[in-house]
């Protein structure tokens, strides 16, 4: 009897969420469907290994924004403004700093990539705070008043954009020891694309362990769920929430610090002219997943540089392609959050 008590009373293991492995097979399945068609192996590898460095890219610039409607339910149509603040605020670094960029030291180079990547994600995060309680906090509950003010504020934005730096484009260097490529054989990878496939890789699992294997984590899900149980327990969910905003905002500054090198231009309206990028790969992944949202970048990138380069004139409507076959199969996304 005694052992019969103690295992009744003994908590019930919770059952493990089921992953579902289909849509990750998406990738290698598209790479070696490609294979064929494209012919040559290292011709493949590199076109493979630069269109997960522009994923990689893609998923920098969405990852705030899913964040930010994922755990917020908050469409903020003036997100691709913070990512060209942030690609504006490597000015701040290459300034005083621009002797780096020319040198040939490697530490130096990527010493001044990341305090680019530091200055710019603290620049967006002071005005992600600003946005959130100006423009954002007054509509929280409204998605068509929040469509709305934030087109709006990304419109001020930009012209303050114009005001401070001007209108004209301005040329940024890419460090020295990062431009060029490694020659492996016939393979030919560029190294600020590479160096871009690691930083994604290391931003998406930060995220993904943030989310689902810490404290804060756990109170932001939950208060996602249940905030009036969060509050309760003692936790200011509206303190959560802004925080989640900010970090939103300087995730899309360190994606505009990326796409600025990459472009090597500086343009007031560089972030609105990925924005419609941005919404196709954060609705194919499943609004509001951060893991959908990694392998929709990754997905689209790919069918990108695959189609650019087997049938050239059908590059421009891939991504709508991509799209529309996803959401005839899932017409949730690959990776649906459950309470939507």
């Amino acid at each position: 009897m005694s052992d019969m008590a103690a295992q009744s009373s003994a908590p019930a293991e919770l059952p493990r969420a089921k992953t579902d492995w289909l849509p990750l097979l998406l990738i290698p399945t598209l790479g070696l469907l490609a294979l064929p068609f494209v012919g040559s192996p290292s011709t493949w590898v590199t076109l493979t290994v630069a269109g997960l460095a522009m994923g990689m890219m893609i998923f920098l610039m969405a990852s705030g924004l899913t964040l930010v409607f994922g755990l917020m339910d908050i469409i903020n149509f003036g997100h691709g403004v913070f990512i060209s603040l942030g690609a504006y605020a490597t000015l701040i670094v290459l300034g005083p700093l621009a002797g780096w960029a020319l040198s040939d030291s490697i530490g130096l180079n990527l010493a001044l990539l990341g305090l680019c990547i530091l200055v710019a994600m603290a620049v967006t995060a002071l005005a992600g705070a600003v946005f959130e309680r100006v423009i954002v906090r007054p509509v929280y509950g409204s998605h068509l008043k929040q469509i709305l003010v934030t087109m709006g504020g990304l419109i001020v934005t930009e012209q303050l954009i114009h005001a401070i730096w001007g209108a004209s484009p301005i040329p940024i260097p890419l460090p020295q020891s990062l431009r060029g490529a490694f020659v492996l054989g016939d393979i030919v990878m560029e190294r600020y694309r590479v160096i871009a496939v690691v930083i994604g890789l290391v931003v998406f699992i930060g995220m993904q362990l943030l989310l689902n294997r810490t404290r804060i984590g756990l109170l932001i899900r939950a208060g996602v769920e249940n905030p009036e149980m969060v509050e309760a327990l003692g936790y200011r969910i509206r303190r959560l929430f802004v925080s989640v905003f900010i970090a939103g905002s300087a995730l899309a500054g360190l994606g505009g610090v990326m796409w600025a090198f990459y472009r090597q231009t500086l343009t007031a309206g560089m972030g609105m002219e990925v924005m419609v990028l941005v919404f196709i790969v954060i609705i194919i992944g499943g609004l509001g997943s951060v893991g959908g949202c990694f392998v929709g970048s990754i997905l689209v990138a790919l069918v990108a540089n695959y189609v650019g380069f087997i049938e050239p004139k059908l590059a421009l409507i891939s991504n709508i392609l991509v799209m529309a076959l996803v959401l005839i199969w899932r017409p949730q996304g690959l990776f649906p959050v459950a309470r939507r």
